[in-house]
């Protein structure tokens, strides 16, 4: 049984509260790549979702003030790669800013339609853009699956309190 929650003790709407909220979310990790005029980008996103299975499509959101926001803006295709475990420190280089995403320790190729894709990810699709939704600071990219590989082993990689981490048996 939950408790009731006290009303009276709720916030308003803030950015805090909105971030606060979702700290205790957990949630999958995966990195976005595009190709960019200028090489390959990519970050780090925990915001995926599945959206339809028939056209197989997706959605993710992205920062107008990131990086990759200008490649992104631009692609016509994305590559969406579901992290393991194994991958914390990868995660950690995609989200960080001013990170040499692409350098060594990180093994990527150019896959279909010149989309970056990563090496030893539990799973990895290339999908063809078909909107960029605006959402306040954000974009919601909505891209259509083209193909894709889901034999990577492991299990998953979370975000959950600010940290990446591992499910627990």
């Amino acid at each position: 049984m939950t408790a009731t929650p006290d009303l009276g003790l709720g916030r308003l709407a803030s950015p805090d509260l909105l971030r606060s909220v979702f700290r205790r979310h957990a949630a999958g990790v995966a990195v976005i790549t595009a190709a960019g005029e200028s090489g390959p980008v990519g970050f780090t996103a925990t915001s995926l979702s599945s959206v339809s299975a028939e056209p197989p499509m997706l959605s993710f959101g992205i920062g107008t003030g990131a990086s990759s926001w200008p490649a992104v803006s631009r692609a016509e295709y994305v590559g969406v790669h579901i992290l393991g475990e194994h991958q914390q420190a990868l995660a950690a280089t995609f989200a960080r800013s001013g990170a040499d995403r692409f350098g060594a320790p990180t093994v990527w190729r150019e896959g279909p339609q010149g989309v970056p894709v990563l090496d030893d990810v539990l799973a990895w699709l290339v999908c063809r853009v078909v909107a960029r939704v605006p959402a306040g600071d954000h974009r919601i990219v909505l891209a259509e699956v083209v193909l894709g590989d889901p034999t990577g082993t492991g299990r998953p990689l979370l975000y959950h309190q600010g940290r990446f981490t591992a499910l627990r048996d």
